[in-house]
């Protein structure tokens, strides 16, 4: 397996596409790989991120018991009670674990999802999708190979909450079409 950090060369690049392995990895100045190894390696989750503003906070309780209950490692990174904060101080540090590979996932919760959605895709390696469903959270995982699950506590109420992260902590990547629409994604300046 070859890590974020391993400096790859054209040659075993060409190889690798040749033999159709996936070493991912957007190519920084240094010629080092970096996030799309981590996605494409298409584990299971375990280590999961989670973190609310204020609107999202009690669901972000909720859903943190329910999940550790399925035996999820779960990092809670705040707020520590429900009066007014900011979504993106969230997000982002939802996202800065995912990108620096400190977690496998991470879900955010506010008061709708989709502000926290567009912070989390502005951290390099996040591909945060907001979903108010299981199928959506399922084609997230399957044909977009998500990390990050967003959702709008005045949208989905708790059970609701509880199926979309089943279906998106459980859901694997798919087929390898995807991997190719995701590198033009991640790559994208």
């Amino acid at each position: 397996m070859v890590d974020a950090e391993t400096v790859v060369t054209p040659a075993a690049r060409d190889l690798a596409a040749q033999l159709k392995v996936v070493l991912g990895g957007k190519i920084n100045d240094e010629g080092h790989c970096r996030f799309e190894q981590r996605i494409f390696l298409n584990k299971p989750f375990h280590k999961i991120a989670i973190a609310s503003d204020h609107g999202g906070f009690y669901l972000k309780e909720e859903l943190k018991a329910y999940l550790r209950k399925k035996e999820f490692m779960v990092i809670d990174l705040g707020p520590g009670n429900a009066k007014a904060c900011d979504y993106p101080d969230y997000a982002f540090m939802v996202a800065e674990k995912i990108s620096a590979g400190e977690v496998d996932a991470g879900i955010m919760i506010d008061s709708v999802g989709i502000g926290s959605a567009m912070a989390a895709n502005r951290v390099s390696g996040v591909l945060a999708a907001k979903c108010n469903n299981v199928s959506e959270a399922k084609s997230a995982r399957e044909h977009n190979y998500a990390n990050m699950l967003t959702l709008g506590s005045k949208i989905i109420g708790s059970t609701v909450a509880r199926e979309i992260c089943d279906a998106f902590l459980t859901t694997r990547g798919g087929a390898e079409r995807h991997q190719k629409r995701i590198s033009k994604i991640l790559n994208h300046k």
